[in-house]
């Protein structure tokens, strides 16, 4: 899958993917009414909301990008009809031909994470017969309790050709509470990595692993040496756009190849017609100012990967 995905960022020229992270203060009046006066004000109304908002959004970038990943927590918290909405944006995204990266940040004791893996991942199996659940291509993984949470994660990877991509240094202002504490002599997340580096070796495809790492735009000199330790592991960047990250702070993320890191951008893109660069979109016309956005963003990307190889190759 680490090769699939490989080849859309270069058909696309785009290491971008789409954070599908929609809250409902992010659709537009004229969804929501619709929605509400489907099926009221009601956990089904806004998952039919965010439904309709995810499918214009889609329609409109898929063209552009390579990859999107959908939080799941945004369409757990409206229950039942919002997993159903869920699976729905898995398989949408997965017609148009984009590789689905679902942000589930599972990890638990071992049998517990080996169900997460079979759920998002794998198949599950049921008398005779075996099913895929939401069966994304890659999820994101906690690796807070060790080999033994991880490991049912590789295993499916392997199995499947599937990935996933292990936090190691997040984006939010708090994250170096835990992982930037000293530990023999270096950050958490720098063992992190190491491990990072011993689950993906036996699970290759090419040059890179089909075990990757989440490091945040918002820590460029960490994701300098973080790229470093793991050169065969895929960087997820979030923290572009609306954490501040930009271009200029991504290019030690990637390898002398060009590839090596995919940035994502979420409210960024998913909500661009709030923003003043986009405003003249309106609301009615909001997943038009979304399509711009990846256009900016990849603009942005291509020129500071331009000017890092003027500098440095």
């Amino acid at each position: 899958m680490i090769r699939k995905l490989i080849e859309k960022i270069q058909k696309t020229d785009a290491p971008i993917v789409v954070g599908l992270d929609p809250m409902l203060s992010y659709i537009p009046e004229h969804i929501r009414k619709q929605a509400f006066e489907e099926f009221g004000e009601t956990p089904a109304g806004a998952a039919e909301a965010v439904w309709q908002y995810n499918k214009a959004i889609v329609d409109a970038v898929y063209d552009l990008i390579p990859a999107v990943k959908p939080q799941i927590a945004m369409y757990e918290q409206f229950g039942v009809p919002g997993m159903t909405v869920f699976q729905k944006t898995v398989d949408y995204c997965k017609e148009k031909g984009l590789v689905v990266i679902g942000d589930v940040k599972r990890g638990d004791i071992g049998s517990t994470s080996a169900a997460y893996a079979a759920a998002h991942l794998g198949r599950v199996q049921i008398g005779s017969r075996s099913f895929a659940a939401f069966d994304e291509d890659f999820a994101t993984v906690n690796p807070y309790l060790g080999t033994d949470g991880v490991k049912p994660f590789v295993d499916v990877c392997r199995e499947e050709k599937k990935g996933i991509f292990v936090l190691v240094k997040t984006s939010n202002p708090s994250s170096g509470e835990f992982q930037d504490r000293l530990i023999d002599g270096k950050p958490l997340y720098e063992h992190v990595a190491e491990k990072v580096v011993k689950w993906g070796a036996d699970c290759m495809e090419g040059d890179y692993s089909l075990v990757g790492a989440v490091v945040g735009a918002t820590y460029p000199e960490e994701g300098m040496r973080l790229r470093k330790m793991m050169p065969n592991a895929y960087i997820l960047v979030p923290g572009y756009g609306a954490q501040g990250g930009k271009g200029a702070d991504l290019v030690h993320f990637f390898n002398k190849d060009g590839l090596g890191a995919i940035v994502n951008s979420s409210r960024g893109i998913i909500a661009a017609y709030r923003q003043e660069a986009y405003s003249q979109f309106g609301e009615a016309h909001f997943a038009d100012a979304s399509r711009q956005a990846v256009l900016t963003m990849r603009e942005d990307i291509r020129q500071a990967l331009a000017s890092k190889r003027m500098k440095i190759f």
